[in-house]
């Protein structure tokens, strides 16, 4: 482990997703300042229908993050009466405007609206999110494809750990296509042996007792306990879970984080683990997106 690494883990095994992800964004800043000189203005398009509170917090954040590296954004608020054709309409309108290079729809959407087949309108090459069928599947085949954020955010705090996790067996618990399938895929690409717990998986404890690195991504607060792990596993905890605890509304993540500490080698706390690197991945997306579709005018022009 690199003086670098050690600094971030700190003496508390805590792996902190806000410095990473500061690093993140400081890389993308100066390459989108090597883009521009080029004459190249990363664009990010954020679409967000309707006025849930949550959903509002996060895309004035992702909005935020853009500024400070340079990342331009279009902002496009819809009423949460917006038609599906509406949508769809504005979607094809981003995908055809040359100086937009990603296109995020904040979810969830609207009752009445199908967010599959949204997702599945945005040109993959725009598709920052990362969501789309073609990017998923490219994914799965190992391809150079726009990956999801989160499950690459979770890779990023990972080797910067370990460089190389090849051998390792990780285990993932949460099947969910945003970070359970892709997070898989993504560890697969990194040569470890990978099992995916499900809901339906039996004896999930004695799995995650297995695992060298466990990803939890559940959505139940502190369901992982020390009796859960091995001595010295990497966790990774991607759950959010608000709770009442001592009288005090907190956030808490799947992992029990103060009972587990002492028996692993490094832990994601909740919050300031992945959550920070969700956004810095998003600004990495849109940057690389940008590079991609520049290259390809380039390409195009010289072709004709």
């Amino acid at each position: 482990m690199n003086s670098q690494t050690q600094a971030i883990l700190a003496t508390d095994k805590r792996i902190d997703g806000k410095a990473i992800s500061a690093q993140v964004l400081s890389e993308v800043a100066e390459q989108v300042g090597q883009l521009q000189a080029q004459g190249v203005h990363p664009c990010l398009a954020v679409v967000l229908v309707g006025d849930d509170p949550a959903s509002q917090v996060y895309v004035k954040n992702k909005l935020l993050r853009a500024a400070e590296v340079g990342i331009l954004s279009v902002e496009h608020y819809l009423p949460a009466q917006t038609s599906a054709e509406t949508l769809l309409s504005l979607i094809e309108t981003l995908n055809e405007d040359a100086k937009v290079h990603g296109i995020l729809v904040q979810l969830p959407l609207p009752q009445g609206i199908d967010e599959i087949q949204v997702l599945e309108a945005i040109k993959p090459i725009k598709d920052v999110d990362g969501f789309h069928s073609s990017n998923v599947g490219g994914l799965s085949q190992g391809r150079s494809v726009l990956q999801p954020c989160t499950p690459s955010g979770c890779m990023r705090l990972l080797n910067q750990v370990r460089a190389d996790l090849s051998g390792m067996h990780a285990v993932v618990v949460g099947r969910s296509n945003i970070v359970g399938k892709p997070m898989a895929a993504l560890l697969l690409q990194a040569n470890c042996t990978v099992t995916l717990v499900h809901s339906k998986s039996r004896d999930i404890k004695s799995l995650c007792q297995m695992a060298d690195i466990l990803v939890a991504a559940v959505g139940r607060p502190e369901m992982i306990k020390q009796d859960w792990l091995k001595p010295g596993a990497i966790v990774i905890d991607v759950g959010i879970n608000r709770v009442e605890k001592e009288g005090r509304s907190r956030l808490v993540g799947d992992v029990d984080y103060a009972d587990v500490l002492d028996k692993v080698e490094a832990i994601t706390p909740v919050p300031g683990g992945v959550g920070p690197m969700t956004i810095a991945m998003l600004m990495s997306n849109t940057l690389a997106a940008a590079q991609k579709q520049h290259k390809l005018l380039s390409i195009s022009a010289i072709d004709g």
